[in-house]
């Protein structure tokens, strides 16, 4: 296994939701609306880590979040393969 994948399943890890062209919560809104995948950069790590992250529904939670007024916290949790290892990522995102 990596050094990578084992740093990242360690611990807490400072993250935010890459966006572009635009870094608003109505852009993440329609993101997870739209595609139900989002980009995750774990800002932490040498030059910042960025992972496509296709969205499960049943362990994440978005519904009570304001993203009109940007408000409140959310997760996202959805799984992939980092380093040809599977793994699940899991973010807490203050909008």
């Amino acid at each position: 296994m990596s050094e990578l994948v084992q740093n990242l399943a360690n611990g807490d890890h400072p993250v935010e939701v890459s966006l572009r062209p635009e870094k608003t919560s109505s852009a993440l809104k329609k993101r997870i609306d739209e595609f139900k995948f989002v980009h995750i950069k774990f800002t932490g790590t040498r030059g910042g880590t960025e992972l496509g992250v296709r969205l499960d529904e049943a362990e994440s939670n978005w519904h009570d979040a304001d993203f009109d007024r940007a408000d409140g916290r959310i997760k996202l949790s959805g799984r992939l393969t980092l380093d040809y290892v599977p793994v699940r990522c899991v973010a807490q995102i203050d909008l």
